[in-house]
């Protein structure tokens, strides 16, 4: 027996036993959207999670989120009614952002490998740029010089620190990602001289942090930063992006950040602040944190069999959906994801089984060994921790299976 990652709260069963996920029925919602797989997100769960972080940090923190997390359009077009800024990281991202109602002047586009025409397209939106190199501000202020337009530009940061346990480091060492810091002030003369509109600072040090006290020593790391650029530019930057960092627990054992001490921390660094950034507004830029505890996924069983005495759930699911949960996106050891018989919710487990998903290939395992209440053909399981990092970061035409449906409650 293996055991699988909390289940995250705020989910609960009808008189029946059968998950409800935004206070409808598992089931009817598969009925609903036709078929199964199914990501389904939790639409007032988005709306709590934004509050609750809004309640922790200091007034006047943006917040910014980070598209990559999940794009799904009806979802984008409902978060931008609750956030200060789209973050994006290529042109489909921007051209989505767009269209989901957000305003040009609050999205700002990241990653190293902008091609002109995506440079091009974020000028004349509007967009802010985070510049990720000296070669590609050249290209940037090319580009706005032949389109007659001022680029609104900002400079991504490269630190000399990353985030102490992040589950992906972004900065410190040689990284493809932004500027080094020794580099950044000469970068930004040159960006005012030219008369670009700078924005400011884009540092990001590590993303998927459960641990409160690495992320707040971290913001401040970020915050002396920016001060100790600023005042060897002798400008004052008008934003400075902290980046995220804040995870979600998926694993057996992993505790959720405490959103509450990183707030009253920041708090303290920002009081406390240099004061070449007493002008300067502040983001943070989230992706997971805000989504992923409000997606399930879920996929029926069409088959059950034994094996050498072990038990196979099999489901019309699997890691072309569900990557991240199969264990093959990033992580070294496979651990479970929290997994649920969504017609059984809350009941206790019966029985030891593997649920495996409809690919031909060993690697298509959604849980390993868990405990699970009983379960046969037809009933739904549930994945949870799915509003992030899901659909747009599987392989859905893997073996021509096609995407998963998408449905926004």
């Amino acid at each position: 027996m293996k055991p699988h990652g909390p289940i995250p709260p705020g989910f609960c069963a009808d008189s029946d036993g059968m998950l409800l996920i935004g206070g409808d029925r598992a089931e009817a919602l598969a009925d609903m959207a036709g078929d199964t797989p199914l990501f389904v997100y939790d639409s007032a769960m988005l709306t709590a999670r934004v509050a609750e972080w809004r309640a922790a940090m200091p007034a006047g923190v943006q917040l910014h989120y980070a598209m990559k997390a999940n794009p799904y359009a009806p979802l984008l077009a409902f978060m931008a009614g609750l956030v200060d800024g789209f973050d994006v990281a290529s042109g489909g991202e921007l051209k989505a952002a767009l269209a989901s109602g957000m305003a040009a002047g609050d999205i700002s586009f990241a990653g190293p490998g902008k091609r002109d025409r995506e440079l091009e397209a974020a000028i004349a939106a509007g967009a802010t740029l985070n510049l990720e190199s000296a070669g590609e501000a050249t290209r940037a202020l090319s580009i706005a010089g032949h389109l007659g337009l001022t680029p609104s530009l900002a400079v991504r940061v490269n630190p000399d620190f990353d985030l102490k346990g992040s589950g992906m480091k972004m900065g410190g060492g040689a990284k493809p990602f932004g500027v080094d810091a020794a580099e950044v002030p000469a970068l930004v003369r040159r960006l005012l001289d030219a008369g670009a509109d700078w924005q400011g600072f884009h540092i990001f040090a590590g993303s998927q942090a459960l641990d409160s006290a690495a992320i707040a020593d971290t913001q401040a790391q970020t915050v002396a930063l920016a001060a100790r650029l600023a005042n060897e530019i002798g400008v004052t930057p008008p934003l400075v992006n902290l980046g995220g960092g804040m995870g979600v627990p998926y694993f057996p054992g992993d505790k959720p950040v405490d959103a509450a001490a990183v707030g009253v921390a920041l708090g303290e660094t920002l009081e406390a602040r240099d004061p070449v950034l007493a002008k300067s507004h502040f983001a943070m830029e989230l992706g997971r944190w805000l989504v992923a505890e409000a997606g399930v996924y879920l996929t029926r069983i069409v088959d059950r069999k034994t094996s050498h005495g072990e038990t196979f759930l099999v489901t019309d699911g699997g890691l072309h959906h569900q990557l991240a949960a199969s264990g093959n996106f990033g992580t070294v050891i496979r651990r479970n994801y929290p997994i649920a018989v969504a017609s059984a919710f809350g009941a206790e487990p019966a029985e030891t089984v593997s649920v495996v998903g409809c690919l031909c290939t060993p690697l298509d395992r959604l849980g390993d060994q868990v405990t699970l209440p009983h379960a046969g053909v037809g009933d739904l399981i549930a994945i949870f921790q799915a509003g992030a990092y899901g659909a747009s970061a599987s392989p859905a035409t893997f073996l021509g299976q096609g995407p998963a449906r998408e449905m926004l409650v």
